[in-house]
């Protein structure tokens, strides 16, 4: 499984959640650790794919240096 699905799977089991649990400290929970996870994880798989990038590149130039 992969970031996104991950991600996927975590807010489909939240919602699923958030109807048995419904005080403060639920929305406590959602406001300081899920509500900013969309953004963390388009920007975690932006990076991944420059670190994929980087790497290609590395690989080819000591391929080349031998």
């Amino acid at each position: 499984m992969n970031l996104v699905q991950n991600a996927r799977e975590l807010s489909e089991r939240w919602h699923a959640t958030k109807a048995y649990w419904r005080d403060a400290k639920a929305l406590e929970f959602e406001k300081q650790y899920l509500e900013a996870l969309p953004g963390m994880v388009s920007k975690a798989g932006a990076m991944m794919n420059e670190l994929e990038t980087l790497l290609r590149k590395i690989r080819k130039d000591c391929e080349q240096a031998n």
